[in-house]
């Protein structure tokens, strides 16, 4: 097992610096040049090119990327002399807008990711389930095929319309919520889930239609193993059959699906955020984009294929616990 996640750690960090290039290579290519931008329309040549020498942007790329990459390990100075401007581990650069650090701009921005990414994955892991698990055992019947075409339409439906659609029924109409803005756990718990729980609404209820149908599917195959039939011939309650030799063995694909997402949805849900207005990473992401703001594009992405791989690396792992098989 050590083994085993050593190599999978390697591969990790490989697959890290290998987004981290190509990403970095993009930027390269594309035609703007931030030091223009940053030095402004009257600029003269003089000083722009003390700006690009600030920003390591007349080095070779190959020199610009050894850079950034040792850069996150061990930090960084940039520029020289009386500008120079020491950047601290891990060192993602500085932003080319407002000058702040990246890791720094992207640590302020997770709790609220954060937040939003796991009380939306309670919700539609437990809608998503039981709707999935209940359509299985009541296979063919009205059940579910009212359970199914509800997850049909759930799963149509986009997140930006969802999010109106929450925002005037229950907002501008009934009043039940106040309009999300992000309290921390800390300070507030009760405030925290309740400007919340429209956005977690909003994102489990695509997510939970989704898992809803490949529960189904995969609790279905999962009944009919010779297995099953063994546990159901011992006399064994029909709860212990369902839970712990059914739900356990046909959990396999969900966990699969739910890192991939959960991963992604950790560093950012771009249109939830920006809809309910929650200064997330996300929205920290979409802003970058507007603005052309390279560092902190690069640094969101790393952050995103950082918890992605991560998020797989601990599914694999999770294969052995839910599924003895895997062990072997």
């Amino acid at each position: 097992m050590i083994l085993y996640l050593g190599r999978r750690l390697l591969g990790v960090v490989g697959v890290l610096i290998a987004i981290a290039a190509v990403t970095f290579t993009i930027f390269y290519v594309l035609p703007s040049d931030p030091a223009a931008a940053a030095c402004g329309k009257s600029c003269s040549a003089e000083r722009l090119e003390a700006i690009r020498a600030h920003m390591g942007l007349d080095q070779p790329l190959w020199r610009q990327f050894g850079d950034f990459v040792t850069g996150i390990f061990t930090g960084r100075t940039m520029g020289s002399g009386p500008y120079a401007l020491h950047c601290g581990f891990p060192c993602l650069g500085y932003s080319y807008e407002n000058s702040q650090g990246v890791w720094d701009l992207l640590m302020d921005r997770l709790p609220v990711s954060a937040s939003l990414a796991l009380g939306a994955a309670v919700i539609w892991l437990l809608l998503g389930l039981s709707a999935g698990v209940v359509a299985a055992l009541r296979k063919d019947s009205l059940t579910d095929r009212a359970l199914m075409i509800g997850a049909v339409a759930a799963a149509s439906l986009p997140v930006y319309f969802t999010s109106v659609m929450l925002i005037y029924g229950l907002i501008r109409v009934a009043g039940l919520l106040p309009y999300p803005q992000y309290v921390p756990l800390g300070s507030d718990p009760l405030s925290w889930a309740s400007n919340l729980l429209l956005p977690w609404l909003a994102l489990a209820i695509l997510y939970a239609a989704m898992y809803a149908r490949q529960s189904r599917s995969s609790m279905i195959e999962t009944m009919a193993e010779p297995y099953i039939r063994t546990a159901r011939a011992k006399g064994l309650p029909r709860r212990t059959v369902v839970v712990k030799h059914g739900l356990r063995a046909g959990m396999t694909p969900i966990l699969t699906i739910f890192g991939m997402d959960l991963g992604g949805l950790l560093a950012g849900a771009v249109i939830t955020e920006s809809i309910f207005g929650l200064p997330g990473i996300g929205r920290l992401f979409y802003g970058a984009l507007s603005t052309g703001d390279q560092p902190v594009i690069l640094g969101v992405t790393l952050l995103a294929a950082t918890f992605i791989v991560v998020a797989n690396l601990a599914v694999d792992l999770l294969y052995a616990v839910v599924d003895p098989r895997v062990r072997y």
